[in-house]
């Protein structure tokens, strides 16, 4: 019998839901393991009100795994959210709730078609690190220091911090500290740079965008491309992190701060002078999984370190209250081998402006 070219792109969706066997039953619904019939059957009545074009676009977003998110794929409202219902089908099986999602830089999300409809496309949101989302504990720590539970950060002090700061004030391919004037005068509100170990590959790549990729090796899309820069004699670590990179990260400049998305399948690691409460002064660095988004920067948090006093810590070496530091798959601080970020073979430094 004929099948129509609509019946093919909803058996295609059905066969990449999350955790799927790819085996689908006469009516195209299967049950996943650890799904709900419950599940597949609000999220059938979904893509039935969806049209051709839509569900081709959704169907790119889903075999691509986020590699091609593609538009928006908006819905009516009717019943649970439609939103929160296709990405536990395609991407998190165990959410409960909207609150558990951002949505991400350049989506009409929960407003779109002038607040009468809804973005269901599952790539176009991702998970919220908090406490409801615990980053899995550390994998290797010193004999001192005892395990964290769930939720918690790893810190240290501003003294583990300074001398990182030191080595790139004394390496001869160090940022100039005068990059952090107010960049926007300049017409861009970051630049980025790319590390690996302790020298910096390639230029300052100034973003003028709100949101910008920066990613290894993307057959589509624009943004920065690690995989492009060369560099003589790159180390072994170095060249097998970089293929992990895979689809990097989204930095993303909003209302209440700088956001990051990690899109790739490894860790990333952030710290930024604002990680922690404004009166603690210590520095954090979070672990942030695969699918996830931090807030990496708060402006709020921002103005009040400002008129704060600079930490004696700091005497012997620049201080820069206006940047981030994220690594790519190798974490850094007390409960690793590796403790400063110089040690890790691919990071960045993004430097704001003011």
């Amino acid at each position: 019998m004929f099948k129509s070219r609509r019946t093919g792109l909803v058996r295609r969706l059905w066969q990449s839901r999350a955790g799927g066997d790819g085996g689908v039953s006469c009516c195209g619904l299967s049950e996943p393991p650890g799904g709900s019939p419950e599940l597949l059957s609000a999220a059938s009545g979904v893509l039935k009100r969806l049209k051709e074009q839509a569900l081709c676009t959704l169907l790119e977003a889903v075999e691509s795994r986020g590699a091609a998110p593609g538009a928006c794929v908006l819905v009516s409202r009717a019943g649970p959210p439609p939103h929160l219902l296709l990405c536990r089908l395609f991407r998190w099986p165990e959410l409960q709730h909207p609150g558990q999602l951002k949505v991400l830089s350049g989506c009409q999300g929960p407003g779109g078609a002038e607040n009468n409809g809804v973005c269901c496309n599952p790539y176009h949101y991702s998970r919220l690190c908090g406490p409801e989302s615990p980053p899995p504990p550390y994998s290797r720590l010193s004999p001192k220091f005892k395990q964290k539970p769930l939720g918690e950060c790893t810190q240290f002090n501003h003294g583990s911090f300074m001398p990182v700061m030191a080595n790139l004030r004394d390496s001869s391919c160090a940022v100039d500290t005068s990059l952090s004037f107010d960049s926007s005068k300049q017409g861009h509100w970051c630049s980025v740079a790319y590390w690996e170990h302790r020298t910096r590959v390639g230029r300052l790549y100034a973003v003028c965008q709100p949101s910008v990729s920066i990613f290894y090796d993307l057959p589509q899309g624009s943004g920065f491309c690690l995989g492009q820069l060369n560099l003589e004699n790159r180390s072994e670590a170095a060249s097998r992190t970089r293929g992990k990179i895979g689809l990097g990260i989204v930095l993303s400049k909003e209302p209440d701060g700088v956001w990051t998305y990690n899109r790739s399948d490894h860790p990333i690691f952030v710290n930024s002078p604002t990680l922690d409460s404004p009166s603690c002064r210590s520095l954090v660095v979070r672990k942030v999984m695969p699918g996830y988004s931090l807030k990496v920067f708060d402006y709020k948090k921002s103005c009040i370190l400002q008129h704060l006093p600079t930490p004696s810590e700091y005497a012997e070496g620049p201080y820069d209250p206006n940047s981030i530091r994220i690594s790519f798959a190798k974490g850094w601080g007390p409960c690793y081998s590796r403790q400063m970020i110089t040690s890790c073979p691919c990071w960045l430094e993004v430097l704001l402006g003011r």
